[in-house]
């Protein structure tokens, strides 16, 4: 009798320790799942706000500081000086206005993210304009920098990520204008007829 009464107290422990260690399993199991998700959330928030600090250093004139806001790579490319002063030289352009932010992809140290940035264009002629423009970025140093434009920093990283370049092939920039309520899409670059 008293086997019996053993086996079922060593039953009754075996059933409480492998409920505990199932329970602990599965809590462990969601809380790894919630911090990837949480992380997952920050990168995507650490993208949308370097987008949106580079935007506004550029809407606000801030050139200096956009170009420490560059990857090293485009930084060895053009000297501080030069950038800025391109960038002076369109300010009688246009006058940036806001920008929207689409949802951000992040793969590892690489991000895009889809935006539409808004401006009152001043030359060659008076109209509203925006953009939509696919902008790549790369963390540095623990930093979100946009590489948009340095298509050799974006090559560079595409080919070293193929499946983050599957997934997300670089999309061509699209310029529009209002004309009576209506967004017209204009011609980038290219030759003229």
């Amino acid at each position: 009798m008293k086997t019996n009464q053993m086996k079922s107290r060593m039953n009754s422990r075996m059933k409480t320790r492998f409920g505990l260690i199932s329970l602990l399993l599965g809590a462990s199991i969601a809380l790894v799942g919630l911090l990837n998700t949480a992380i997952a959330g920050s990168d995507e928030s650490d993208v949308r706000s370097a987008v949106q600090h580079i935007f506004d250093q550029l809407k606000n004139g801030q050139y200096e500081a956009l170009y420490d806001s560059l990857p090293s790579s485009s930084r060895s490319r053009i000297s501080k000086e030069r950038l800025v002063q391109g960038l002076r030289r369109s300010q009688n352009t246009f006058q940036l206005q806001r920008i929207d932010i689409g949802p951000p992809r992040v793969s590892g140290n690489i991000a895009v993210v889809d935006t539409t940035m808004y401006a009152h264009v001043t030359q060659p002629f008076d109209a509203d304009g925006k953009l939509i423009v696919q902008q790549y970025l790369i963390r540095e140093d623990g930093k979100w920098r946009v590489a948009t434009g340095d298509a050799a920093t974006i090559n560079s990283f595409l080919k070293n990520n193929p499946g983050f370049a599957r997934k997300f092939p670089i999309k061509k920039t699209r310029a529009f204008v209002n004309q009576n309520g209506k967004w017209i899409e204009i011609p980038l670059g290219g030759r003229r007829g």
